[in-house]
């Protein structure tokens, strides 16, 4: 596997998703795995997604396998959909947003924009040992930390915990010890001080 790049993301990156949820074939792991003794960018992702998705292993079932009534009307409303839609055409490509640096130590990757409401949604990564500017909430802020540890003042958050901050309040210190991945819906208008 060669360890081609488009700027600071690898092309391998989507074999290491697929990896990352055992979704490959016996030879495919095994070049994943070499891809990955030699990529540090594809590593970090995949030890981030790993700890992720290890973290569905207590789930309970019944939310990661929906039940069957779920699958039956899944499929009578394809059926439905594609019966009067004609056939489907080929999915249209969708570029995936990259991650952009937006401060040292701190990269985003928008998701959406809703200017009407003033309103954005994105991936936000911490490195370890990074401080976020202290802001005020223009609007409500929730945030759902997806891998890594954040404290926001005096609260530590673990992966899978979700803070919400009202409008007006303000975060004097947001640090990661560990580096993190969170989403983050906030205003677009909030302010740093």
């Amino acid at each position: 596997m060669k360890s081609n790049t488009r700027g600071a993301v690898c092309v391998q990156t989507e074999l290491v998703y697929a990896f990352s949820i055992g979704a490959l074939s016996a030879s495919e792991a095994s070049a994943v795995e070499a891809h990955l003794a030699v990529c540090a960018a594809c590593k970090q992702e995949f030890e981030s997604l790993r700890r992720l998705v290890g973290s569905f292993e207590a789930w309970p079932t019944d939310v990661l396998r929906p039940a069957p009534s779920l699958w039956d009307r899944l499929v009578a409303r394809l059926d439905t959909d594609s019966a009067s839609a004609g056939s489907f055409g080929p999915a249209p490509h969708v570029d995936e947003p990259e991650w952009e640096e937006v401060a040292p130590g701190i990269s985003c990757k928008l998701l959406s924009t809703d200017s009407e409401h003033q309103r954005v949604s994105m991936l936000v990564r911490l490195n370890p040992g990074t401080d976020y500017p202290p802001h005020t909430h223009s609007g409500l802020e929730e945030l759902h930390l997806l891998d890594g540890e954040l404290w926001i003042d005096d609260r530590k958050l673990f992966a899978g915990d979700y803070h919400r901050a009202e409008a007006g309040t303000a975060d004097k210190r947001v640090w990661s010890e560990t580096g993190c991945t969170c989403v983050l819906v906030t205003s677009i208008d909030d302010r740093l001080s």
